[in-house]
């Protein structure tokens, strides 16, 4: 379970995330949408403290901080709620000095000192649920973007979280590349993976999110159950922007 708490989020004189509490059952799913500049992306960050929370809690299983304005934990404390947690970023991020498979087992070599052919082994049976095993050797500028983020999905997958994070998965891919990312999120999900997403992509969040977080300067505007969300927002505010996505998702299509 992850269980965020009253987060706030302040870069000096701005506030970007205000008083945010999320829940997060094990086994689900929650899309967290938006316009840009509303917080998700922060939000996120702040789950495995590549940001640090100006205040609130973050429990993720039996690991929680709290923090405080002007306090901040220690590195031990940061480590030990990190490793709950694997990203997968927009740009994807891949070493391209490394190939597919030594990507997905960096991470495991250097930061938990596995032998590697133990962690080759781990790498390739994930780059196999991800459908890239057989570009196990290619380097990353080989790869289509759509690839690419398959094999960083298998890297955050790696080390066994407990929670996956997504910023904007396929944001960064044309609408074909883009199915080839939705179509193994997907495939997790049904797996039971614990996933939150920030996403402008409806397709996405519709298919696999449970849960659906509506976040607009920096505040939960609503949220609840995405079928419910996405065909009967109540306020006026998630209405209008989800017509603007679904517009822009027609476009997109060609229709």
């Amino acid at each position: 379970m992850i269980r965020l708490s009253n987060i706030e989020k302040r870069f000096g004189d701005l506030t970007v995330l205000k008083g945010v509490s999320v829940t997060v059952a094990e086994g689900r799913v929650t899309a967290l949408i938006g316009p840009s500049g509303g917080g998700k992306s922060t939000l996120l960050r702040c789950i495995n403290l590549l940001e640090i929370p100006t205040s609130g809690s973050v429990r993720i299983g039996e690991e929680e901080l709290s923090f405080q304005p002007g306090g901040k934990p220690g590195w031990k404390d940061i480590q030990r709620l990190r490793r709950q947690t694997g990203m997968v970023f927009q740009n994807f991020q891949l070493f391209p000095h490394r190939t597919a498979v030594e990507n997905v087992m960096e991470g495991l070599v250097t930061v938990q000192n596995w032998p590697a052919e133990k962690a080759r082994d781990r790498a390739m049976a994930l780059l196999r649920k991800v459908g890239m095993d057989h570009k196990a050797d290619a380097w990353p500028a080989t790869l289509s973007g759509g690839q690419q983020q398959r094999v960083a999905i298998a890297r955050a997958l790696a080390p066994s979280p407990r929670v996956l994070l997504c910023d904007e998965p396929t944001s960064a891919l044309d609408p074909e590349l883009s199915g080839e990312v939705v179509e193994v999120l997907g495939t997790l999900a049904a797996e039971g993976t614990t996933m939150v997403m920030a996403t402008h992509d409806l397709r996405l969040a519709s298919r696999i999110a449970h849960e659906v977080v509506f976040l607009d300067a920096g505040q939960v505007v609503e949220s609840g159950p995405s079928q419910t969300l996405f065909t009967h927002p109540t306020r006026e505010r998630t209405q209008r922007f989800i017509a603007t996505l679904t517009q822009q998702g027609q476009q997109g299509e060609g229709v």
